[in-house]
């Protein structure tokens, strides 16, 4: 139960800091907003980030890796509804990676890939979702056709509202302020 509310919290902090930096920036689409505060909600916790793991259990921590991990073949319908789940999570990781995570993505030379792949995978899943008669495929052509803008909003983000102190660990830093949210926010319940 504890477990919950602090996902409920920590998602309501988070479409709060998503709609405020939207806005500042005059981006008024409150499907995308949401959808983003879902996308930091989920990769909060280092599970769901790194949840894509090679046949040997080790995390797959880069596109090219997720990339390389090949499911085995089934049905038509079970290997596009898989083709849709990998390529939904690639476009949420190098959107959340490009966005909160910029200047490591560029140090590592890796931006330009990780927009494009991120643009790439949105738009496969638009494809997918008509194919598969579902709803929603509007959402995702509008992240592929935006992605550097969403993407550059979420650096925005960061640097107004999470800046790391001067030498600490960018990934560290972003995780200990939202556990710290969480510990001050359950104990005022």
């Amino acid at each position: 139960m504890e477990k919950k509310i602090s996902g409920d919290r920590l998602q309501s902090f988070f479409l709060n800091m998503t709609r405020q930096s939207f806005w500042q920036l005059g981006i008024n689409d409150a499907t995308v907003a949401q959808y983003v505060a879902d996308v930091l909600t989920d990769f909060a916790s280092t599970d769901s980030l790194y949840r894509i793991r090679s046949r040997a259990g080790k995390k797959s921590g880069s596109v090219v890796e997720i990339l390389a991990e090949k499911q085995p073949e089934t049905n038509e319908e079970s290997r596009l509804l898989r083709e849709r789940a990998l390529r939904k999570y690639l476009g949420d990781y190098t959107l959340f990676m490009s966005g909160m995570f910029r200047s490591y993505v560029e140090g590592k030379g890796f931006l330009d890939y990780y927009l494009q792949e991120g643009r790439r995978s949105y738009w496969t899943v638009s494809e997918l979702d008509l194919s598969l008669y579902r709803t929603g495929f509007i959402l995702f052509q509008e992240l592929s056709e935006k992605f550097e803008y969403y993407s550059g909003a979420l650096d925005y983000m960061r640097k107004a509202y999470f800046a790391p102190e001067p030498g600490e660990d960018p990934f560290a830093g972003f995780l200990q302020q939202i556990e710290g949210w969480i510990k001050i926010n359950l104990t005022e319940n």
